[in-house]
Parts: C-alpha cells; structure tokens; sequence
C-alpha cells in the first residue's frame, strides 16, 4: 500500500494562490528571566478550501500559529500572509475557534451565536437570519431561546462553531476545539464538523494533540519538533482504499491506510521517547 507522504520543503508540495502563507516566521517569548526561541524558520502555505492539521509534541508553538495567522501576535521575524496580504491585525476573515466553547451563561444560545458579528458591528436582520440558519442546521433550532446550561457538550461546541462562522470569515483557525469532550462525542462531533466545514467551503486549520483526528479529518497534516518549534514533515493524506472518495472522519479510522499514517506519525513525534 502506497501513501502520499512528503518531506518538508519538496517543490512539488508548493500550493498556488494560498489563503494563509508564512515565511520564514520566528517567534520569541521574552520574560524578565529569559529569552525563549517558540517558533524557528516556519514557512507554510495552506491553499484556499484546503483543510490542514498541525500536530506536534506539547509546547512546540502549534496554538502560537494560530495566533500568528489570526493577529493576535506578531512574529519576530518573517512574514505572515491571509489572502495575500501581510496580517496586521485581527481580521473578520479569519475566525478563531478556541478549545473552550466560552459560552455566556448569561445570554441565550442565539444570542451566543450572533456575539461575534455584534463585535465586528456586522449585527442586524441579516446576522440573526444566518445565525438561525446555522443553529438548525447543527440540530439546534429547538434551543435558540435557552441558556447554555440546558446544552451538553457537544451542543455547546456547535453553538461556538456557529458563533464562529456566523461573521461568515474565509479561513477557520479551530484550536483543538474537541479536547474538552469525551472520546465517544469527540469521534461524533468530528463528523458532524468535517461535513459542515466542506458545506461550507472554508479553508480550516486545525490544532491537535490527536493523531486520529488529524489523519480522519486534515487534507494535509504539518508535523512539528519540540520547540524551538520547526516544521518536521508534512503528510498528504489520500485514501486509496475508498472508492467512494474521502471516508468520513468516522470511516476513516477503519481505513487500511489509518494505521499505517497513525505509525508514521507517531514515530515522527517522539513522544514516546525520554529527553
């Protein structure tokens, strides 16, 4: 069995047009101790609808890039790119899903979902009709007037993903927005999201500490060293054995190819191993 693998800096994994492009990006965190080097050298481009995965040992500056690419830092060095222009700042074409659904108790399900256009001053008729929309099509419209207290976990998350995408932004940042979630939720709400993220068109960059998610859900899979954090390898993951094309995220962890990716990657990170 044959997999789409590639190394780090092969011409022939150039992407045309990118959404997100950095280049030679490096970060330092400064305290009044020391100096910290977080990110060295990153150079990535992540094309418009692809879905990408980021993976990496704890505390190698995976969360860091997305705040890089979101605005909400600034890299020592390089250069960070959205659509083809340098990133100054928060845009609302990025939105940033965080691993915490940070629900107001205080606000009803709708009213969650319709913050994030209310701070971008995007709110009106038009904001609540999309809200709505977004809120039935994840299972929700019976809940648009309750507290988030009556919602489990799950139905949380999906109230925050709404809350993300209601602004309508092209690139999605998720920040392993599962991780709080147990095992048998997670595989379900993977599903559920990968199928609405490819609905929706977006390009989607995703934080993980879970091989499985990454392989079952990511086009492309970035893997990263322990900090000062390098990209190792990249991965482009295909499914020969799906005749029907990409298995859901469900079908995938089944797939003759998911072990095999699984090792690899593992192998690569060298959690296992003693520093």
């Amino acid at each position: 069995m044959s997999l789409a693998t590639e190394a780090h800096g092969d011409p022939a994994a150039a992407l045309n047009n990118p959404a997100v492009r950095l280049s030679g990006v490096t970060l330092d965190y400064f305290t009044p101790e020391r100096e910290t080097l977080a990110l060295s050298d990153i150079s990535l481009e992540v094309a418009a609808g692809e879905f990408v995965a980021i993976v990496g040992p704890s505390g190698c500056g995976k969360s860091t890039l997305l705040s890089l690419v979101s605005g909400l830092m600034v890299p020592a060095e390089g250069v960070v790119e959205v659509e083809g222009k340098p990133v100054k700042g928060p845009s609302p074409r990025v939105g940033y899903m965080l691993q915490n659904d940070t629900l107001f108790e205080w606000r009803t399900v709708l009213e969650n979902a319709l913050l994030g256009t209310e701070i971008l001053g995007q709110g009106g008729a038009a904001a609540k009709t999309r809200a709505k929309d977004l809120l039935r099509r994840y299972g929700l419209g019976e809940f648009l007037d309750s507290p988030p207290a009556q919602l489990s976990g799950g139905m949380r998350q999906r109230v925050a993903l709404a809350r993300t995408l209601c602004p309508d932004p092209d690139i999605l940042l998720l920040d392993e927005p599962f991780s709080a979630l147990d095992f048998q939720t997670r595989l379900s709400l993977s599903d559920e999201i990968a199928e609405l993220l490819k609905a929706e068109g977006k390009t989607v960059i995703l934080v993980t500490h879970d091989i499985g998610e990454a392989i079952s859900m990511a086009d492309r899979i970035i893997v990263m060293s322990r900090r000062p954090g390098r990209i190792k390898t990249e991965h482009r993951i295909a499914w020969p054995s799906h005749d029907g094309g990409r298995p859901t995220p469900f079908e995938a962890r089944s797939a003759p190819e998911f072990d095999a990716y699984f090792q690899k990657i593992w192998d690569e990170l060298d959690v296992h191993r003693q520093h």
